[in-house]
């Protein structure tokens, strides 16, 4: 028996009154006030797909983990999610370097679902440490930086290039990241997970006091975190642990003399 093929479902993101952010200024287009009809671009490009002016198509992904990419949506949660269903003519800029993209001139909202999933498959428990555990861990951790710039810059320099017996180095958790991200079409997701946590981190430490590298080294931390619940199942301890910065709260290596 041959068996149809699955068509793929389709998302478009908004801020959060639900307006497209491309079309702000130009012609408004609401999904918000469209759910279940069928809408026409109201100032759609002569020559597809050009972009004659910020909105000149409707740009839609199947792979959840980008909708965030190339929205002019700035990075404040929350935002919302649509799926949403292409008609007519349809194109991109080139398969080869945009698969899971879709352009056209006319599309149906179908509904609202949850925004959540633009954030990766593990987006409710990255929002989660965002929002629940990183406004208690921020202070702590710019306050071990003040306490001691000199030992907590020696223990970040090691973490980064090194890590320890437990852990792989900073820089190579963090590469990693990238990669996985990148393989599972979520590097808009990551992108925006960093940028969350970093800004919460931020919000911690307003009124606090603390030092610019401090504040800094706590924002780092922050995205860190993050991006170790993000990839939470895609790595063991090896990689996770230099993520969550254990070695950061390891003891200061000694001088060398």
């Amino acid at each position: 028996m041959t068996r149809t093929p699955k068509q793929p479902v389709w998302y478009m993101a908004t801020p959060a009154d639900g307006i497209i952010e491309r079309s702000r200024g130009l012609s408004p287009v609401s999904l918000a006030d469209a759910v279940g009809q069928a809408i026409d671009h109201p100032t759609p490009c002569a020559n597809r797909w050009f972009d004659e002016t910020p909105h000149s198509y409707f740009r839609m992904v199947k792979r959840v983990g980008e909708v965030l990419e190339d929205t002019r949506i700035r990075p404040v949660w929350p935002v919302r999610l649509w799926v949403v269903e292409p008609l007519g003519e349809t194109g991109n800029w080139g398969q080869r370097y945009y698969p899971y993209r879709l352009l056209s001139h006319r599309i149906r909202v179908v509904e609202e679902t949850d925004a959540r999933q633009a954030l990766g498959a593990r987006g409710r428990d990255v929002l989660d440490a965002i929002y629940h555990q990183l406004p208690r861990l921020a202070p702590r951790w710019a306050a071990d930086w003040d306490a001691d710039p000199e030992a907590m810059g020696r223990r970040r320099e090691t973490w980064r290039l090194s890590g320890g017996p437990d852990t792989t180095s900073g820089m190579k958790a963090e590469s990693l990241a990238d990669d996985a991200a990148r393989a599972r079409r979520e590097s808009a997701a990551q992108w925006w997970i960093r940028r969350l946590a970093a800004d919460a981190a931020d919000r911690a430490l307003a009124g606090k006091g603390a030092s610019a590298a401090a504040a800094h080294y706590a924002s780092g931390r922050a995205a860190g975190l993050a991006l170790a619940v993000q990839h939470q199942d895609r790595f063991d301890a090896y990689v996770l642990g230099a993520l969550r910065g254990v070695g950061l709260d390891a003891p200061a290596p000694a001088l060398a003399v």
